[in-house]
């Protein structure tokens, strides 16, 4: 009697923490702290629950199976699309290909970034943690041979930010919410077409105190479905956070789910398990009227994030 009482609390202790995590997740809201944080891991905690309905179905605790299963069931198809490719609109237009870096507080490699642009041949690059110091390395390195136009906004620490591109920008003025910003640019495509880049980083919500400014660095980003937009960089968010999700509604597609590369890991670059096992919050976030061609999570040594590429063409 006693080995029943122990297999059947067991079953439970596991399986309810991911049937709780999956009524969060699909509920349409989301609580503060530790939840904004822990949401980003959402894809560990489907394979989770799957060991969890496994451990029950071994214990034969048939009750705790059933809620585990249906846990796994909701959870799958929040996040299995992004191991798979989508369909594109019928996009005719020129093509736009967009790089975005986090520099880590200016320190990475100047000199591999700018090679890394010339091998990708970006249109634009959208730079976040940009500081005085990066944009001299950069500019010495060659960044504005490549890309002679700028809208820069350095800044000491991690709040600077900026956007490069080889054709002409304007100024669309700059996001400025904590110590983190978010540089804004029209892009005069020589297509035709005009759009506005954001090079995106709210905070991150890394602790108690830190989410009103995560989240109003994510609600101050331009929604879609009006003017042509493509926002890149590190948004501290994952597909999971429900201002992602709301961003994507209001007329957006997430390149790297376009592409079936949803699950590829963007932080910690050359971070240890230890650190955190690994979240994708680096994004290409491409007006839903744009067709999403390819898409890269680079490396690039000096910084704790991996680069992101995007191969767009313009409707």
């Amino acid at each position: 009697m006693a080995i029943q009482v122990v297999r059947t609390w067991t079953s439970w202790i596991v399986v309810v923490p991911f049937a709780l995590w999956a009524a969060v997740r699909l509920s349409g809201s989301e609580p503060d702290w530790p939840w904004v944080p822990a949401v980003a891991y959402t894809p560990y905690a489907v394979c989770a629950a799957v060991l969890a309905l496994a451990l029950a179905c071994v214990l034969r605790r048939w009750a705790a199976g059933t809620l585990a299963l249906v846990s796994v069931l909701a959870l799958v198809p929040a996040v299995l699309p992004r191991g798979l490719t989508d369909g594109n609109p019928d996009a005719g237009g020129p093509e736009l290909r967009v790089l975005a870096a986090n520099l880590m507080v200016g320190q990475a490699d100047s000199a591999e970034l700018v090679a890394l642009v010339g091998r990708l041949k970006p249109d634009v690059l959208a730079l976040q943690e940009f500081t005085p110091d990066a944009m001299r390395r950069l500019e010495r390195a060659g960044l504005r041979r490549a890309l002679p136009h700028a809208v820069t906004k350095p800044l000491t620490g991690v709040g600077g930010s900026a956007v490069y591109a080889r054709h002409p920008l304007k100024d669309g003025g700059f996001i400025k919410i904590g110590a983190f910003g978010q540089a804004r640019a029209w892009l005069s495509h020589p297509g035709g077409k005009r759009i506005e880049v954001v090079s995106v980083h709210p905070c991150a919500p890394k602790r108690i105190g830190r989410q009103p400014c995560w989240e109003a660095g994510l609600e101050a980003l331009p929604r879609g479905g009006d003017a042509l937009r493509v926002l890149a960089g590190d948004f501290n968010a994952t597909l999971d956070h429900l201002a992602v999700r709301d961003l994507l509604a209001s007329g957006y597609r997430d390149a790297a789910d376009v592409m079936g590369l949803g699950f590829v890991v963007t932080w910690p670059q050359f971070g240890s398990w230890v650190q955190s096992p690994g979240v994708t919050i680096d994004h290409v976030l491409a007006d839903s009227r744009m067709a999403v061609r390819g898409f890269q999570v680079l490396k690039l040594h000096g910084t704790d994030h991996r680069p992101v590429f995007a191969e767009l063409r313009l409707p």
